[in-house]
């Protein structure tokens, strides 16, 4: 006998199993649009902060959906290729790029949006529903984000 504790008492184990299952399902969910899960991130987030504020700089970008910033470049440079965002100059700040999502894009973002939501459901509907505000409040917790005050 080992005294390693069992893989599935692990909770990194855990959420690696159910991070790669979620994964598989939003995989299956942008497969129609032709992106990939951190584009559809990207776009989405472009997408939202310009319907709520206006164009973002890139690492504003890259900070609000938690991604890297060099690999936000990246993916940013192929969704301007794609047509879906245009990246202009920063006008306080040569350095800085503004990014904002074209005719395309903003006809894109919502449809993924919503199909990615779908996709959610389904997946976490498979908790039961007296476990789902414990849930949402540590993968908070667990994003970075602090869980809301309890009313």
């Amino acid at each position: 006998m080992s005294d390693l504790p069992d893989a599935w008492s692990s909770p990194g184990f855990l959420l690696w199993r159910a991070t790669l299952r979620w994964q598989r399902a939003m995989v299956e969910a942008l497969k129609p649009f032709g992106i990939t899960h951190v584009q559809f991130v990207l776009l989405a987030s472009t997408w939202w902060l310009c319907e709520n504020g206006g164009p973002p700089r890139q690492r504003d970008l890259a900070e609000h959906a938690g991604t890297d910033p060099m690999m936000t470049s990246q993916v940013v440079r192929a969704l301007e290729k794609a047509g879906l965002v245009t990246r202009t100059p920063d006008p306080d700040d040569a350095r800085a790029m503004r990014i904002a999502p074209t005719r395309a894009g903003k006809t894109l973002a919502p449809r993924t949006i919503a199909a990615v939501e779908a996709a959610d459901r389904a997946f976490f509907d498979e908790v039961p529903e007296r476990s789902r505000a414990g849930m949402r409040a540590a993968l908070m917790a667990l994003g970075g984000r602090p869980a809301p005050a309890a009313t």
